[in-house]
């Protein structure tokens, strides 16, 4: 997956704010992150997007997209992804791929069973910040060379540290 221009436009402006917090000018936008304990803005995002799945699945938001949820006794709640006709235009697959209910649904699918099972919203977002806490936040900006886009999907994708359901 590419990383949107916009995306590294955002995620300059907290890496240009976090380089004039005292002590902090020496270090480069990754060691900031985990010496600030502050997430990149690209994973803020896939959080609240979890978190959202979450309040669908307990009836505290609409479920406005059509999600279907089935429990699968080794891995938990899981959603059904609908299938995508491949023969279709690659603008097309793009925006399949990028739509919230498939992106959100495919980050949802890699919470481990401990995680996705937890039915108090508080308690789940202390388990879904553990799972997080495990995988490197490096966004890619300018000056570095990130090892993939930073996405938890891609982290999971090449491995996971064990950890992705």
């Amino acid at each position: 997956q590419v990383f949107p221009v916009k995306n590294i436009c955002i995620e300059n402006v907290q890496r240009q704010f976090t380089r004039k917090i005292s002590g902090m000018s020496e270090l480069d936008y990754w060691e900031r992150l985990e010496r600030l304990k502050l997430l990149s803005l690209q994973r803020r995002r896939e959080r609240y997007s979890i978190i959202h799945i979450w309040k669908i699945l307990n009836d505290k938001a609409p479920n406005s997209i059509g999600l279907e949820f089935y429990n699968s006794p080794r891995l938990g709640l899981r959603i059904s992804i609908p299938k995508y006709n491949h023969l279709a235009q690659k603008t097309y697959s793009t925006a399949y791929d990028n739509s919230f209910g498939i992106r959100a649904a495919r980050l949802w699918n890699i919470l481990p069973k401990n995680v996705n099972c937890v039915t108090s919203l508080e308690p789940f977002k202390v388990a879904l910040s553990g799972f997080m806490k495990q995988f490197p936040d490096r966004p890619p900006v300018p000056g570095y060379t990130p090892p993939n886009s930073n996405s938890l999907l891609d982290w999971c994708a090449v491995g996971g540290n064990g950890v992705c359901a």
